[in-house]
């Protein structure tokens, strides 16, 4: 097997691999997944955590050094310590993340920690009940916020808040968010709207932008200082308030997309290799992995997958064609 590096037609060298582990989710996002019951994947068209471990190991072996455990919601899926204790073995892998909505993390957070687990990215789009049931329609962010006290508790030290910010729903909360990550010690990004909802309802004034944004958060606590990026790849442009006290984060994939130095590839919970969050192409890494086929041809389906990679996800193009799948399906 080479062991070139996975680049991209366009040189981009992809380090990053965002792993779907369930399309299931115990909270219903307007933004994400439909409001009505839905059917989700059967349980043997999912990877098993063999599966997704082998593939780990043959793309680590070619220069992927940072996974991200998604869904749906990844914490409804059995034992998912099980699978971090695993991927945390592979040699090359240098960093784990888990992205959640904290509803579950109360009961799990230990476990994940003592696992191995090196962050938590979790969901946070408002601290009010009232509209955190209008965003999920389902109740509970004094679940998210105890799951939250119960990461802290259990060590987790780099816990990311993420928070999705839409037009005419969100700018109330975006005050109230930075108070509580600043008082919390945690780092707040916030993300603008995309065109993946399951309901199809997306449209371009519905995005508050990253700018937007921070005029509003500036309103409350000074001027923002642009900090430099550890990584061109990384998608948030991060901000020290003005008083020292914390940093918060902006993602622009609408209004600045930042294709350019894109690292990520994504395995869907089935089993589906996408080169982009956008991608309307799919390659199958599950029918390989149930061939048992040797890792050169794994490898050789990622080069192919990444070789269709397109410069841009084209939102802001007329011709623009939006997944068929929502974000749930996909993996965040």
């Amino acid at each position: 097997m080479s062991s070139e590096p996975l680049r991209d037609g366009l040189g981009r060298r992809h380090e990053d691999l965002r792993i779907s582990v369930t399309d299931r989710c115990n909270i219903r996002c307007s933004y994400c997944m439909p409001q009505e019951v839905i059917q989700f994947l059967p349980r043997d068209q999912l990877l098993a955590y063999e599966e997704i471990e082998r593939f780990v190991t043959c793309v680590a072996a070619v220069g992927i050094r940072k996974l991200r455990i998604t869904g749906g919601e990844p914490l409804v899926r059995t034992e998912l310590s099980q699978l971090i204790a695993r991927l945390v073995q592979v040699p090359g892998i240098q960093d784990i993340a888990v992205t959640t909505n904290g509803i579950l993390l109360t009961e799990q957070a230990l476990a994940l920690r003592a696992a191995g687990l090196h962050r938590l990215n979790i969901s946070l789009d408002t601290l009010d009940e009232t509209k955190f049931r209008t965003i999920t329609r389902r109740t509970g962010v004094h679940r998210v916020l105890d799951g939250i006290r119960a990461a802290q508790a259990a060590g987790f030290d780099r816990i990311r808040l993420n928070a999705v910010a839409i037009k005419g729903l969100s700018e109330d909360d975006i005050i109230p968010l930075t108070e509580y990550a600043r008082q919390a010690g945690l780092e707040l990004r916030f993300i603008e709207f995309m065109p993946l909802d399951a309901d199809k309802n997306w449209q371009t004034q519905q995005v508050l932008t990253g700018s937007e944004i921070r005029a509003i958060i500036e309103s409350r606590w000074g001027p923002l200082h642009e900090k430099p990026r550890p990584h061109a790849s990384q998608p948030a442009r991060d901000f020290e308030y003005d008083d020292g006290r914390g940093r918060v984060g902006l993602i622009h994939p609408v209004s600045q997309p930042f294709c350019g130095d894109c690292n990520r590839i994504r395995l869907t919970a089935e089993g589906k290799l996408r080169n982009c969050l956008f991608s309307t192409q799919e390659w199958d890494v599950r029918e390989l992995l149930r061939q048992n086929v040797h890792q050169d041809r794994i490898v050789e389906l990622v080069r192919d997958c990444l070789h269709h990679k397109k410069p841009g996800h084209g939102i802001d193009d007329p011709n623009f064609l939006r997944p068929e799948r929502a974000m749930y399906q996909i993996g965040g």
